[in-house]
């Protein structure tokens, strides 16, 4: 599909999903657990983690520990997990998203597994190996990042504008690790407000996802991106349609 068949397919589910509101109690407890450990687990596997999603489920629903897997890998998907969750309280409050609201993020997000940067912006060159792209310079980070936070509390919920915060902070990088995670849950957090389900970039659509940021970040061409994250809401949004329409 193309990109207006996409948004009539989008606003079409959206439809449908409010006309089921409010949601069934068990089914919407049952897709926020599925979804949690999917989100989870897909985020990490993006940045490299190695953890199944059963192996991820092991983690943060019991704690248990995996042979064979790194201390690291555990605790970030302890840390996501917990940041999720934050954010799903955070979606059913009026607490602007502001600067300090992503930087709250990215706190959560690396609390356990790398504390020493959590929360702070980075202060040397930020590359990505392979990529032409090129990152502002560190001491322009404070700037950039009030302006995003300015822009991103003045504007609407909804999913242009939940993609737009993902590819601008991703640009910006302002981290030394964890930009990737952070925007993808930023971006779901902007979801969530404006009533849609959060959506996972899954471990086989990690090449055309990169590709196409890459592509919006050197090219100016933004339509791959939209294309590529439109096809997973719209996934997503059916997935969700039809669990709750098969619900007792």
């Amino acid at each position: 599909m193309d990109k207006a068949a996409l948004m009539r397919s989008v606003a079409g589910r959206k439809a449908a999903l409010d006309a089921l509101r409010p949601l069934a109690p068990v089914a919407a407890a049952q897709l926020r657990k599925f979804y949690d450990i999917e989100l989870t687990w897909t985020s990490n596997a993006i940045e490299g983690n190695t953890l199944t999603a059963r192996e991820t489920a092991e983690i943060v629903e019991h704690g248990l520990t995996v042979g064979g897997k790194r201390l690291r890998e555990h605790l970030e998907a302890a840390d996501h997990h917990d940041a999720l969750q934050w954010v799903r309280a955070l979606a059913d409050d009026a607490t602007p998203i502001d600067e300090g609201i992503v930087v709250e993020l990215h706190r959560r997000i690396v609390a356990r597994s790398q504390p020493e940067i959590a929360g702070v912006y980075a202060t040397l060159p930020r590359r990505i190996l392979g990529a032409p792209v090129v990152f502002p310079n560190p001491a322009k980070i404070p700037e950039l990042m009030q302006a995003f936070g300015a822009h991103r509390t003045a504007a609407s919920p909804g999913w242009p504008e939940a993609f737009a915060a993902h590819l601008k902070l991703v640009s910006i990088h302002p981290f030394a690790d964890g930009n990737g995670r952070t925007a993808r849950l930023l971006m779901n957090l902007i979801l969530l407000r404006a009533g849609y389900p959060p959506i996972a970039v899954r471990p086989e659509d990690r090449t055309a996802y990169l590709d196409a940021i890459e592509r919006a970040q050197t090219g100016r061409d933004e339509t791959p991106y939209e294309l590529l994250m439109l096809r997973r809401l719209d996934e997503t949004l059916a997935e969700y349609l039809a669990a709750l329409q098969a619900a007792p």
